[in-house]
């Protein structure tokens, strides 16, 4: 599949995703968003904060090292034998059902999330065995690279990679959002992204977060 165009000949946004992070997911969301008023087509991937940080873990909070080395590996080994097993067509749905147990459900990445969340997308449940596996670790880290790759190590989840004016790919981090804008709103937070990533050098904006994911 090309880089620039979808097979329904829209604007292809790939997007690299740990069910883990709240703020991905509010991103996830307003993309959905984006697809319904931009002509954009999303396309889902796995990155993995385990594999992001694990050269790192000495450096971070004992209760965030705690989440990576306990908590993150599950739900991203899922993914991705569920990808393996089933197409690429089924990780946005999984993403969606994982997502909203997680996040807006208030379950956790506990194993009882993630065996519903599969059988909410008709997947068997056995897949979360593979939580605790490292048969599709490669795969992972693969795919995990591949976003990384196009956008440099010093970010998080998410990242998303476009089509520039030159044919290749514009990769950046976020944007970081609460809670997911929808309508019009969605729009001009996707036009206005879309141009300062298309300026060469253009780096970063931020500023402090007052609040935290609103999940609705």
């Amino acid at each position: 599949m090309s880089e620039n165009s979808t097979a329904t000949g829209k604007t292809p946004a790939d997007f690299w995703f740990d069910p883990l992070c709240p703020w991905a997911w509010m991103t996830s969301r307003w993309m959905l968003e984006v697809e319904k008023v931009r002509d954009v087509e999303v396309r889902w991937h796995v990155m993995s904060l385990a594999v992001l940080n694990e050269d790192k873990l000495d450096e971070l909070p004992e209760e965030y090292r705690d989440l990576l080395e306990n908590k993150a590996w599950g739900p991203v080994r899922v993914v991705i034998a569920a990808q393996q097993k089933h197409g690429d067509e089924i990780v946005g749905p999984l993403y969606t059902a994982l997502g909203t147990r997680f996040h807006n459900l208030g379950e956790g990445p506990t194993r009882e999330a993630i065996v519903g969340a599969l059988q909410d997308v008709g997947l068997p449940a056995e897949l979360a065995d593979f939580a605790d596996s490292d048969v599709y670790d490669a795969e992972l880290r693969a795919s995990h690279k591949e976003g990384i790759d196009k956008v440099g190590q010093d970010v998080g989840t998410p990242v998303i990679a476009v089509p520039g004016s030159d044919g290749e790919q514009i990769a950046f981090f976020g944007p970081v959002v609460t809670p997911a804008p929808k309508g019009e709103e969605a729009a001009k937070l996707w036009d206005g992204t879309m141009l300062v990533a298309s300026i060469p050098g253009f780096y970063e904006i931020k500023r402090t977060r007052t609040q935290g994911p609103i999940f609705d």
